[in-house]
């Protein structure tokens, strides 16, 4: 059943990024060759009107075909035919559209379920925050000059926080702020260096503006979680081996379900939801990233055709989107390896 769900909600996730660059394409009068869910060879397929909607055998990834990689194309409907604002729009649309998914989908949550304020429930003693003054009901406003608005936010700064770095904390109390500075410590029995102070682990109720106003700030914590790893993964913090592929998200559903299952559908959808909003946010910031081959490469290009006003070469943009996209493959072939390997 795990597999099942998972093969399910990695489909919805592609088929909404997807339906973002097929629905300004539509919009800015681009022809649509094929929309397909999965990759490698055609399973079924039908054809409406001038797009062929196709199921294929791989059922992870996804493609709105327009002919974007035919430079000599430029006939009416073309994707080159359209001006570079158009082709922008469309490019950028896909990212956007797992943005408003994870948005819908995390405002949904907090509406149900309500949100986890950063509020102190108590402080142990023998670390910096009890040395620091802090007490039991402090809100926790800022960490390091940034503003916080849910737990979860202070858990990743403290998670990322390799190094054991004191950290500058501003809490409110009875409508007063204070900063102090705080030394994350290792005691006995600590897994890893701890700021001293934890949280209930009870959410508070939202109404439904609050729901949408910390389904932004989920959506915000997120994107900030995906290139915090990002940068832990440049900077050799993480090695590739942790990186997750389709297989490995497929057995991450899978524990999901089976975790959850003896807990009732209502934990089961919730901590699906949860993950839904991880990889559709996720896929978003990636596809954005300036890579050759993804959305975000193909934006560069874009823009500074836009800046110089002429395009670029036809020859050297395929030349350096072909290789990101072998450089991507043989990424996708060691995390494939390491997804196997974990299953064993």
């Amino acid at each position: 059943m795990g597999i099942i769900l998972a093969i399910l909600l990695f489909s919805v996730i592609i088929i909404f990024h997807e339906l973002g660059h097929f629905t300004l394409a539509k919009l800015n009068g681009i022809r649509v060759d094929e929309f397909s869910l999965g990759l490698g060879k055609t399973l079924f397929g039908k054809q409406i009107g001038e797009t062929k909607f196709s199921v294929k055998l791989l059922p992870f990834g996804g493609a709105c075909m327009m002919g974007e990689d035919d430079a000599e194309d430029v006939s009416k409907g073309s994707f080159n035919s359209k001006s570079v604002w158009a082709r922008m729009s469309v490019i950028v649309a896909g990212p956007v559209f797992n943005f408003i998914m994870g948005l819908v989908l995390a405002t949904i949550i907090v509406a149900w379920i309500g949100y986890d304020a950063p509020v102190v429930a108590g402080v142990d003693q023998g670390y910096s925050a009890a040395e620091q003054g802090m007490k039991s009901g402090d809100i926790i406003t800022k960490i390091d000059g940034k503003k916080v608005h849910l737990w979860k936010e202070i858990s990743l700064a403290n998670l990322m926080n390799f190094d054991a770095e004191p950290l500058e904390l501003t809490y409110e109390r009875d409508g007063k702020e204070t900063t102090i500075t705080v030394e994350p410590r290792q005691l006995k029995d600590d897994y890893a260096p701890r700021m001293g102070f934890h949280s209930s682990g009870e959410y508070t109720k939202a109404n439904i503006f609050e729901s949408v106003q910390y389904g932004v700030y989920t959506l915000k914590y997120w994107a900030h979680y995906t290139f915090e790893s990002l940068k832990m993964l440049v900077t050799g913090k993480i090695g590739f081996n942790e990186l997750v592929g389709p297989i490995g998200i497929v057995n991450v559903v899978d524990d999901v379900y089976t975790e959850s299952a003896p807990e009732g559908w209502r934990i089961i959808l919730l901590n699906l939801l949860n993950l839904a909003v991880f990889i559709s946010v996720n896929l978003g910031v990636v596809n954005l990233l300036p890579i050759p081959a993804l959305d975000g490469g193909r934006l560069v290009f874009l823009i500074i055709e836009a800046i110089r006003r002429k395009r670029v070469a036809p020859q050297i943009e395929g030349m350096v989107h072909e290789i990101g996209f072998r450089m991507l493959m043989t990424l996708m072939l060691v995390v494939f390896v390491y997804d196997v390997i974990r299953l064993f």
